[in-house]
């Protein structure tokens, strides 16, 4: 079978297996074993097992469980409540800073968290209903906490990220900190829409009273004495000193990836404990069920990932299409909006874990010899797989926020989320043209990198 066909076959077999329903890491397990039985040496049936661990015996990959972990003490707390009515207190007197105080919100729980679900969940079982019953219109509102909760795959700790820089075998806290110039501004985006769509639906609230005298509680003002502003602060202290003291040791040379994640995890539980008085065996057992849960469902992902991946390596597949992307001597932004473009169909249907699994092997090759920065490619390629959260058929983040507002129609959420999405493309094209965006902060901390773009 010439390598086009086989190519197509294995593609086509991919796509059958995955739009049947079957769960993704089954699909890309069982795809992978089915090749490997017809076409490769049938003693490699008997080193599956010997293959997967040793394409997961990654250091890296084991502060995956831990960030986990850290992520699901903060979660089941009331952190991400505590962190949005403090945001909110110090926000009252700026247009729109209820909306602009999820957006911060949103922004420090996805740093100290590192899930884009659990601070849709955490921020929004809060934060949409305090919004509507201020007046804020129901998708608007959705559309906040779905897009803030995207930024838990951008900046640090990024699950998403660990993967990426285990594929494309770049530096992690290189990555980490590329993630944070863009992180930051897609807070800047975020919050001034929310304060530009504020201010529409305030003069449209204004208008309807002033014409039939129609109150909307968007007309009403809140004060907050500084007393009330700083009751607030002692709940939220001790978890932004764990977020910056976690950053410290990583990019500080203090200590790795896997040791800050450990890091992080123990003092977490250890806050929670003192802050919030969740230390006995009933309060800390959901913590560890979900943390188990989570870690052993996107571990096998991983590992089933990584298998279809060697696959496609053994059989000259990923190496024939990188190939094959080169001999279009396309020119190279046509080549990168040509991927972007993949990896934004691919995320109508798949998580982001499968697709850098997926795409690596494919994608980066061409990109590298057409001189782009891996890094800076791995920040675009994540910005554009946050869309993916929040857009139909899949986006996780719609589905999460209508299991905490049911009310809410699920057409609203949709239409509540498409400017955050059209955001998210600008921010693209921003750091398109100043890549100084992502690459200026890991430039200055670790020194300049060879590569550009």
């Amino acid at each position: 079978m010439s390598m086009v066909a086989l190519g197509l076959l294995f593609t086509a077999v991919t796509f059958f297996v995955m739009f049947s329903g079957t769960p993704i890491s089954f699909a890309l397990g069982g795809v992978a074993i089915i090749f490997m039985y017809f076409f490769m040496p049938e003693s490699s049936l008997d080193t599956v097992t010997q293959n997967v661990y040793e394409e997961m015996a990654s250091i890296t990959l084991l502060s995956i469980p831990l960030f986990i972990l850290k992520g699901a003490a903060i979660g089941k707390s009331r952190a991400g409540q505590d962190l949005y009515a403090a945001m909110h207190v110090w926000m009252a007197k700026i247009p729109g800073g209820l909306g602009i105080a999820n957006v911060f919100a949103c922004a420090l729980f996805a740093a100290m968290a590192g899930s884009s679900p659990a601070t849709c969940s955490a921020i929004g079982s809060a934060g949409i209903p305090e919004m509507r019953k201020r007046g804020y219109s129901p998708g608007f509102a959705a559309g906040i906490i779905a897009a803030g909760g995207t930024l838990g795959i951008l900046l640090p700790p990024s699950i998403t990220m660990i993967l990426y820089a285990v594929a494309a075998e770049q530096s992690l806290g290189r990555l980490f900190l590329a993630g944070i110039g863009p992180g930051l501004l897609l807070v800047g985006l975020f919050a001034a829409f929310a304060a530009f769509q504020y201010t529409r639906e305030y003069r449209k609230a204004k208008a309807a009273f002033e014409s039939n005298g129609q109150e909307s509680p968007l007309l009403l003002k809140e004060h907050f004495t500084l007393r009330e502003k700083f009751e607030m602060m002692p709940r939220v202290g001790p978890f932004v000193v764990l977020l910056i003291g976690v950053m410290i040791a990583l990019y500080g040379g203090y200590a790795t990836p896997s040791e800050t994640a450990g890091l992080g995890a123990l003092l977490a539980l250890a806050l929670i404990a003192v802050v919030y008085g969740v230390w006995r065996i009933k309060d800390v057992t959901p913590i560890l069920q979900s943390t188990l849960k989570e870690s052993t469902m996107l571990m096998f992902i991983i590992g089933m990932s990584l298998l279809f991946s060697y696959v496609m390596s053994y059989l000259h597949i990923s190496q024939s299409a990188a190939e094959w992307i080169v001999s279009l001597h396309l020119s190279k932004w046509v080549l990168l909006a040509t991927i972007l473009f993949l990896v934004i169909v691919l995320g109508f249907f798949l998580p982001p874990v499968s697709i850098i699994l997926m795409l690596s092997p494919i994608v980066l090759p061409p990109l590298k010899a057409a001189g782009f920065d891996l890094i800076w490619f791995g920040i675009l390629m994540t910005i554009v797989m946050e869309t993916g959260l929040i857009h139909p058929p899949v986006g996780l983040n719609i589905f999460v926020i209508k299991n905490i507002a049911p009310d809410i129609p699920l057409k609203d959420i949709i239409w509540g989320v498409m400017p955050f999405v059209v955001l998210m493309l600008l921010a693209v094209l921003l750091i398109c043209i100043f890549p100084g965006i992502a690459t200026a902060l890991p430039d200055a901390v670790m020194g300049p990198l060879g590569g550009g773009n």
